[in-house]
């Protein structure tokens, strides 16, 4: 006996009686949930603008929804909505508030860690670039010197070793640097500097040892030391002193640099310098820092950086 073959009809329809049943009730489920996540996320956000938004506004859009529930009839929900929106304000809304701030704040203060330590990466960068050019301009004078003034020649050798055993280990750690750092560097410099000059620069140091692990920007103080040396004492013919001081003022770390130069030119070329450090300040302490240039009633010229006292974090052992 033989039976007949189902046909695609007969087929098609006992798939779709088994399949459409089941699939339903999973459409049903999923669009229940999108539903409830969609309220969830309106819930949050009148909850968020209930707690940010003033009671005078609050008020006004209360009146406005009464109005609108009367003419469509539906002022009881309405009036019921209004008194839990005053409750949930009046219980939640501060401490709401309290963490939108804070969150705020927290989004903030990292935007703020971000440009500095963008800015610093430039700075880095910018200082690789910066000590080769001086240090092949050095070497350069070395061996000019060897051949006219050993002696000289040896004296500027090894206050170019002092300059790379104080800059060597501060690129490398990547750390914050300190004031003691920077006053080494400029020491180091100086030195140089005053082989270059033949005796008619005359550098001082006036900086408490107890202020020189506070945290200081890099670079900054070597800038102003230079913009010294350029625009103030290499102008001069006799020369001049150099005088790197620190002071606590009010809190705030004062680093000054004094030179008995040529005077201050604010068109001369040197405004650049001072331009990126007052740029570099405004980057890291918002307005809690600033540059100061004065004038001694003797002549030359003072550059004064003032930044947050804060002391550097000791660096561990290796």
């Amino acid at each position: 006996m033989t039976t007949d073959p189902p046909s695609p009809g007969t087929d098609n329809a006992a798939k779709r009686g088994k399949s459409g049943p089941a699939s339903r009730p999973a459409g049903t489920r999923q669009t229940l949930r999108e539903i409830r996540d969609e309220f969830v996320v309106v819930w949050w956000g009148f909850f968020d603008w209930l707690a940010v938004v003033s009671w005078k506004k609050l008020l006004l859009v209360s009146l406005l929804a009464l109005i609108l529930g009367g003419i469509f009839k539906q002022d009881g929900p309405v009036f019921a909505l209004i008194v839990v929106s005053f409750i949930i304000k009046a219980v939640a809304g501060g401490k709401r508030r309290a963490e939108l701030t804070a969150n705020e704040a927290t989004r903030r203060a990292e935007t703020e860690q971000l440009e500095r330590t963008v800015l610093e990466a430039r700075m880095e960068a910018l200082q690789a670039q910066i000590e080769p050019h001086f240090l092949f301009n050095t070497l350069a004078s070395v061996d000019q010197l060897i051949q006219t003034d050993p002696p000289r020649a040896s004296k500027m050798q090894q206050s170019l070793i002092r300059f790379l055993r104080s800059a060597m280990p501060q690129m490398r750690e990547g750390s914050r640097s300190t004031l003691g750092q920077q006053v080494d560097l400029c020491s180091a410099f100086l030195e140089i500097m005053a082989v270059r000059m033949e005796g008619r620069l005359q550098p001082s140091l006036s900086v408490p040892e107890n202020l020189k692990s506070a945290v200081f920007p890099s670079m900054m103080l070597q800038t102003l030391v230079e913009n010294a040396i350029k625009h103030g004492l290499e102008p001069k013919v006799e020369g001049g002193r150099l005088e790197i001081g620190a002071t606590l003022v009010d809190g705030q770390l004062a680093v000054h640099v004094l030179d008995t130069g040529v005077g201050f030119m604010p068109k001369g070329e040197g405004g650049v310098g001072l331009a990126n450090v007052r740029e570099r300040l405004k980057a890291l302490y918002k307005d809690r820092a600033e540059l100061i240039i004065s004038v001694p009633p003797w002549g030359g010229t003072c550059a004064t950086i003032k930044v947050p006292y804060e002391i550097a974090p000791s660096t561990p052992p290796a």
